[in-house]
């Protein structure tokens, strides 16, 4: 029985032989049969069967999730997946980045400070020392009486900080408010500076008139100083280096009094009466120094030199009126009348005409057409004035006369185009200087029509009919105001060709002197004087100075429908001191007023305020 029962109890703990209907087996007669079990064995047993029991406990929702979605999983909520722990390559890739940035962060600062050091130490100095320039005080402008026309004044400010223009250490510009003053004095551009504080453009710039011209000496010398500042860049401390050298001062020989009444004069004749824009100059006959050189209309210099008001500044920059242009020295216009006096001199020294022959004049002369004799061509004179000595075709500005005595007609012969062209460029048109001097007033050479100038122009041969526009100014002739006053102050001289300048004392400069007898001048001098008395210059017929004059109307474009209007000469006739010209541009044809008018009003202002230049 002990051997059965052993067998037994071997079947029934071995869970591969048991039979069903061993289940039944109480429990109390295996423990009756069986050896009790070591203690750590039991414990052993017990915590195999807890572990097996953990392991294969599942919430019942997992199992509906897992078997909804195991055969077709949701990729984006990751619904059925199991996580994954990070592989430890990719671990060990990270780590080596890592270190790798560290290795060239390390090798750079050792370059740095190592390598580099002294280099970025004195660097690093130099910011701690920064070098700021100090601008020399610009010279002051004043005219011939000492009334300053442009000087320096503290930096502008608007609610105690200064204005985009300056700084603590650069000025502002500040110019007269008188009128017609614009293109003499110029205006300037102030340093400019970057967004970190350091002048990249050190020193005024002069950009038009004397600012320009005279800049360099105006300017002076720019000084130094060294400021040492904190890492907040608060200064520490500032020591000159270089004190600045004050510019030079100029005293010009502009009266600012006269120059501004020329201008509102040429302003109110050219805004009365239709011009589009005039230019006026009074010139010493006997040092070449300016009194008056004005141009209308004039942009404001201060300003462009402020540029704080960026609506006039485009105002200026689009005005159609030209305001920039100075037409005084860079203008360029068709003559007319006003170029017979120098004619005049030419046909007395070339034996051409007596200055007593009379000339009978009919209001035209007509000349026969070489291509077709049954044709003429009628050159036609402004009014029919009847029989004319020289003098009196000066007064009267008798166009047929210097057609005939420039061109030639019937049996008076001609100066001819190339006489023409000699005795003009001799009184120094058609050239900026005649012996190479330098002035920037006389920037413009102009032209002087010639047979070689046409063909080159053109690509057109040369006619007699345009020798005789020639000799009355028009056709391709071109001259600038300053050249017709420099022109005129060598007539009322007697030949001195003298350089123009707007400084008061300097040497007078002769460029050339034309050598012809003093009787020819006098016979134009005495044509110009009658002129104001009887002829086209009546309007310059005042009490209280002798004036010479001529005037001329110069026929534009095709239909010849605007003119320029010319007046010019020079006083006192007896002895002459002053020449001028005055030039208004672009005019109706059918004005009556011009020039002369505007000209006539300046001499009455100067009798009222400045007696003084008719002594």
């Amino acid at each position: 029985m002990n051997g059965e029962n052993f067998a037994i109890n071997i079947n029934i703990i071995n869970p591969k032989k048991v039979q069903a209907s061993s289940t039944n087996f109480h429990k109390s007669s295996l423990a009756a049969i069986m050896p009790p079990m070591p203690t750590f064995w039991r414990r052993f047993m017990r915590r195999q069967k807890n572990r097996k029991r953990k392991s294969r406990e599942i919430d019942p929702d997992e199992i509906l999730i897992d078997s909804h979605n195991l055969p077709c999983y949701d990729t984006t909520q990751f619904e059925g997946r199991l996580e994954k722990p990070i592989a430890r390559t990719t671990l060990y890739a990270i780590m080596g980045i890592f270190l790798f940035i560290i290795a060239i962060i390390i090798v750079q600062a050792g370059q740095m400070q190592i390598v580099n050091g002294s280099d970025y130490r004195a660097k690093s100095e130099n910011n701690l020392l920064r070098p700021v320039p100090i601008f020399a005080g610009r010279g002051v402008i004043y005219d011939r009486n000492g009334v300053m026309l442009a000087w320096n004044a503290p930096p502008a400010s608007v609610n105690g900080t200064t204005t985009e223009n300056t700084d603590e250490m650069v000025s502002n510009r500040e110019y007269a408010t008188s009128t017609g003053l614009a293109h003499v004095l110029g205006y300037v551009q102030y340093p400019s500076k970057d967004n970190n504080g350091y002048y990249y453009q050190d020193d005024f710039e002069g950009i038009a008139g004397s600012e320009k011209y005279f800049n360099v000496e105006l300017s002076g010398t720019s000084g130094s100083r060294l400021v040492e500042v904190n890492a907040h860049g608060k200064i520490i401390s500032e020591n000159v280096v270089e004190p600045p050298i004050q510019g030079q001062n100029f005293t010009l020989s502009i009266d600012s009094r006269v120059q501004s009444a020329l201008y509102n004069n040429i302003k109110d004749i050219a805004t009365r009466v239709g011009f589009s824009g005039g230019a006026g100059v009074i010139m010493d006959v006997h040092t070449g120094e300016l009194l008056a050189l004005t141009s209308y209309p004039e942009y404001d210099p201060q300003v462009m030199s402020d540029k704080t008001d960026q609506a006039a500044v485009k105002s200026l920059l689009s005005n159609p009126g030209l305001p920039f242009l100075d037409r005084a020295v860079d203008g360029l216009y068709t003559p007319g009348s006003i170029i017979k006096p120098y004619l005049a001199i030419a046909v007395q020294n070339e034996g051409v005409i007596d200055p007593s022959t009379v000339i009978v004049t009919t209001g035209s002369i007509s000349i026969p057409n070489p291509y077709d004799p049954t044709k003429t061509t009628i050159f036609r004179d402004w009014k029919d004035l009847g029989s004319l000595d020289l003098r009196h075709a000066i007064a009267m500005s008798s166009d047929a006369y210097f057609y005939t005595v420039g061109g030639g007609y019937k049996d008076q012969k001609g100066l001819g185009i190339a006489n023409i062209d000699k005795y003009l460029r001799m009184f120094g048109f058609g050239t900026t200087t005649l012996d190479g001097g330098d002035s920037y007033l006389m920037d413009k050479a102009g032209t002087i029509p010639t047979p070689e100038w046409k063909m080159k122009t053109f690509n057109e041969s040369w006619f007699l009919g345009d020798t005789y526009h020639t000799s009355i100014g028009q056709y391709g002739v071109q001259v600038t105001p300053m050249q017709i006053v420099r022109g005129m102050a060598s007539i009322a001289s007697e030949g001195a060709i003298l350089t123009p300048t707007i400084i008061k004392g300097q040497t007078p400069h002769v460029e050339a002197v034309v050598d012809i007898p003093k009787q020819y001048f006098d016979v134009v001098h005495e044509g110009m004087r009658l002129g104001t008395q009887i002829g086209t210059s009546v309007a310059l017929n005042v009490p209280y100075v002798k004036v010479a004059g001529k005037s001329g109307t110069a026929e534009l474009g095709v239909t010849k429908d605007r003119v320029n209007s010319w007046i010019t000469g020079f006083w006192p006739y007896d002895n002459p001191k002053y020449a001028f010209v005055v030039m208004l541009e672009k005019g109706s044809v059918h004005n009556l007023i011009g020039a002369a008018a505007a000209m006539r009003q300046q001499l009455d202002w100067m009798d009222a305020n400045t007696p003084e230049y008719f002594q």
